[in-house]
């Protein structure tokens, strides 16, 4: 059940936003092995004047934030993050200028499924991957 949230310094035509989420999804699927119908992305965009950012990124400068549950392999996370540059090198944003965070608070810190703690529920997926 992994979160995203993509933000962005400009506007980006319906088409490129969707197809941005779109991106992460399958880079979700492909890497991470999540359930199909498993997406959880937010767009968010700021005016430039709102993100002061390094001179060499463009004003393509894209940050994915991603949190998810904690067990992932190390080659599991390069996966995810060669998949979602990779896509979006492909949409027009060089790898420059994506950036990619991941967090991962513990199964106790989520409340999922009415408010139940996901470290007591059976999640019906491999974190192991």
């Amino acid at each position: 059940m992994p979160l995203a949230r993509i933000e962005t310094r400009r506007a980006w035509p319906p088409e490129q936003v969707r197809a941005m989420m779109d991106a992460v999804y399958q880079s979700f699927r492909e890497a991470l092995k999540v359930p199909e119908g498993d997406r959880n992305v937010r767009y968010v965009e700021h005016r430039p004047e709102h993100w002061v950012t390094p001179p060499n990124k463009s004003d393509n400068v894209t940050l994915v934030e991603v949190t998810m549950f904690p067990g992932r392999s190390l080659a599991a996370k390069k996966a995810l993050y060669a998949a979602i540059v990779q896509r979006f090198e492909a949409l027009g944003i060089a790898p420059s200028d994506v950036m990619i965070v991941l967090n991962e608070p513990l199964l106790d810190n989520w409340a999922v499924r009415g408010g139940t703690p996901a470290s007591e529920l059976d999640l019906g997926f491999s974190l192991k991957v």
